[in-house]
């Protein structure tokens, strides 16, 4: 009778770690670049994975002040600023967006990782898409940057697409 347990716990321990070899990863760098001026605010900045279409598929990061006021949430009056992302999604959206919503970033390179399967990623059906990253700052500029991938990742893969003024580069890394 105890001679078919030893023989199960390989099939069994294979099948517990057979989903983590299958999750994909996306791995995202955003620059906030230096900007010189006698008033600097940070901006506030939108992540989304886009359809070809540009319809939002998924909603990965939104950083903005999200201070009270006396009258309300002060800090989200101004995500409309955010004009791309603002009116394909944000503007219907409850927030603070659950696993999104964060504190604006400062200046230099910020990391944001996501695993298929867990939110704010998913399930991502195959497809091609763009990492869409956009930002816009208080007497400041605004901009938009899209990098395109292929989904489900066969092979790792690396894309790179530097901005203008409000943001630096945009690295995306792509892992099967």
């Amino acid at each position: 009778m105890r001679k078919w347990v030893p023989a199960l716990i390989p099939t069994l321990i294979a099948g517990l770690f057979a989903n983590h070899s299958t999750a994909g990863e996306i791995n995202i760098k955003v620059a906030i670049p230096q900007i010189n001026t006698a008033e600097y605010h940070r901006p506030y900045v939108a992540v989304w994975i886009e359809k070809p279409d540009q319809s939002v598929q998924k909603n990965l990061a939104a950083w903005y002040s999200q201070k009270k006021a006396a009258n309300g949430d002060e800090g989200n009056k101004w995500l409309k600023d955010l004009r791309q992302w603002w009116r394909k999604s944000g503007r219907e959206q409850s927030l603070p967006i659950d696993g999104v919503s964060g504190a604006t970033r400062p200046v230099g390179e910020q990391s944001l990782s996501f695993t298929e399967g867990k939110e704010p990623l998913g399930t991502l059906p195959a497809g091609q898409y763009n990492i869409a990253v956009e930002a816009a700052r208080e007497k400041g500029g605004r901009e938009i940057i899209r990098v395109p991938f292929n989904w489900p990742v066969k092979n790792a893969e690396q894309a790179k697409v530097t901005g203008q003024h409000e943001l630096g580069d945009i690295t995306v890394d792509l892992k099967p």
